[in-house]
């Protein structure tokens, strides 16, 4: 079971999901996308809420009002954080996280810490929270089918953009060679002319014609 949210103060609206216990939790962690976002209350126990921006969208480029969405969203599903002022709340990009064979069900860390970033939430913000929780949505889903449908449209995306900068080489390819061709054709006409027109230097043009004639 998946709990489904929506940030809608951001177009296009973005969706943000959390696990309902540490086992979901799990499962989360085997199946995210590379886009997603994943946000934790640091030091503390919480959910694991992600968020999912546009495909292709760096960490850095997502607005700052969906990140508050999620570090809101994260500190009110902490039964110690919701209660606490002045917490920190990390967040990183999915492909980021590890799992190790021995953590325990629901832990996980990092394969780079300089790619984890740590914010600072003074209180909890109840308008946003309640704007979340309206958008609330119980899910049950498949979600390695969801993965493995994923994958497939990414190996897709990845065998058409091969394609194109095929394509493109060939094109690139056959303008090289037209070039190549028409510079050759111009130097030869050059050298022609050349050869045509110059007599030397003891060879009068006009004793050349008169022998012709």
């Amino acid at each position: 079971m998946v709990f489904y949210f929506v940030c809608n103060v951001v177009e296009p609206p973005m969706m943000i999901y959390m696990g309902a216990d540490k086992h979901e939790n799990e499962e989360l962690l085997k199946y995210g996308f590379a886009e997603d976002i994943w946000f934790h209350v640091d030091k503390l126990s919480s959910a694991h809420v992600y968020l999912r921006p546009p495909r292709n969208m760096c960490v850095e480029d997502v607005p700052a009002e969906a990140i508050n969405d999620c570090v809101q969203l994260v500190k009110a599903n902490s039964i110690q954080g919701n209660k606490l002022n002045n917490i920190d709340v990390v967040y990183t990009p999915y492909p980021n996280l590890k799992k190790t064979g021995n953590m325990v069900v629901g832990q996980v860390g990092f394969h780079s810490d300089k790619a984890v970033i740590k914010v600072r939430v003074e209180k909890r913000v109840n308008e946003v929270v309640n704007r979340l929780n309206k958008t609330k949505e119980e899910k049950h889903l498949d979600l390695r089918e969801e993965k493995e449908q994923r994958d497939q449209e990414d190996a897709q995306d990845r065998r058409r953009a091969a394609k194109k900068r095929e394509e493109e080489e060939k094109q690139l390819e056959k303008q090289r060679k037209e070039q190549a061709a028409l510079h050759s054709y111009d130097s030869l006409m050059s050298r022609d002319k050349m050869e045509t027109n110059d007599y030397g230097d003891d060879v009068d043009p006009r004793a050349v014609e008169e022998d012709f004639m």
